[in-house]
């Protein structure tokens, strides 16, 4: 799309004068949103409806603005910090649920009886490493062992 029709396109989103247009996509350095929300912080388009709002609106107080590329780069940069609380958080929530589910592996256990009388006992975690890391010798292990008689069970060790 040329230079042209990217004007002709943010008039008409726009609603403002062909003038206006060029005017702040050649602010923008032709980068159409830069040029939409110029215009909305020039009070020639209005804002958003409802919940939303243009990056552009948040503004910060510790930020310094750069007068160079006006306030365009602090939207960017609201957007970057947002991104990484947000991975964090995730992170956080994923690393909670793992030690958590670490905890509730090392508080079970896996018994082996047979006839009744306990053979081993191992915490959960010690299990599924080995199903995970060796897993054609501890399926075919427990499978063998039903055949002998042996029974498996969990045991909680909550107070």
């Amino acid at each position: 799309m040329d230079k042209l029709e990217q004007i002709e396109k943010l008039r008409e989103r726009a609603q403002v004068s062909y003038d206006e247009a060029r005017a702040a996509y050649e602010e923008a350095d032709g980068d159409l949103l830069d040029a939409l929300i110029l215009l909305e912080r020039q009070g020639k388009v209005a804002p958003p409806k409802g919940d939303g709002y243009y990056r552009s609106e948040q503004q910060s107080v510790s930020e310094p603005v750069n007068e160079e590329k006006g306030d365009q780069s602090r939207g960017r940069r609201t957007t970057n910090e947002e991104t990484n609380n947000n991975f964090k958080e995730t992170l956080d929530k994923i690393w909670k649920f793992l030690t958590g589910l670490i905890k509730k592996g090392n508080e079970t256990s896996f018994e082996v009886l047979k006839e009744k009388e306990h053979m081993a006992s191992f915490p959960v975690t010690v299990l599924a490493l080995l199903l995970l890391f060796a897993p054609w010798v501890t399926l075919p292990l427990i499978i063998i062992g039903l055949f002998f008689g042996f029974h498996y069970q969990f045991v909680s060790n909550d107070n």
